[in-house]
């Protein structure tokens, strides 16, 4: 038995090395071709994740709101769904991304304070290497004891998405992690 056993272990090793030898020489052609492929934008990087930080400024009575997206990720999705071609990094795209960018934005993060709906004022938009970051602000904002988020953001992109939310009101500092398909979260001062 033993031996039968032995001569399948050699019989298959020898077929897995005629298989390697045949294959390996046509997977070092492709390597070497590689360069010769169409390039292909696909965002990949091993998480999904925006952070979306919120700080009450009591000297102006506002609430300063910057989301911080994976760049590559934020324009396919804006390319998706707003049918465009834009690249965050072009000047030229300035003004269509100054349009788009807080459609988007409105559209997946809401936040309500003290049970009322708040409205974001788009301040701009920054790329830095891979990220994204874009401002908002809510003004006549005197207190904030109960404020409620939903935030879908890049959940029409990938079903893996994290949107982490910190909030700073007072000094003091909350935070929370929406793994998808949790979309909405509480903070209480």
């Amino acid at each position: 038995m033993v031996v039968k056993l032995f001569k399948w272990f050699a019989l298959s090793l020898f077929w897995w090395g005629t298989l390697v030898a045949t294959i390996n020489p046509l997977l070092l052609s492709a390597a070497n071709n590689i360069n010769n492929l169409p390039a292909l934008k696909v965002p990949y990087h091993p998480f999904y994740v925006s952070v979306t930080e919120i700080n009450q400024n009591k000297t102006e009575k506002t609430l300063e709101i910057s989301c911080k997206l994976f760049a590559e990720d934020l324009e396919s999705v804006l390319n998706k769904d707003y049918k465009a071609t834009l690249d965050l990094a072009d000047e030229k795209n300035k003004a269509s991304i100054d349009k788009i960018i807080p459609d988007y934005i409105n559209k997946h993060l809401a936040l309500v304070l003290e049970g009322k709906s708040a409205k974001l004022s788009y301040i701009g938009f920054e790329k830095d290497k891979e990220s994204v970051f874009c401002y908002f602000q809510v003004d006549g904002v005197n207190t904030v004891k109960k404020l409620d988020i939903v935030n879908t953001l890049l959940h029409d992109f990938n079903d893996s998405q994290i949107n982490i939310i910190h909030v700073m009101v007072n000094g003091k500092r909350q935070s929370t992690k929406l793994d998808f398909p949790a979309r909405q979260a509480s903070f209480y001062f």
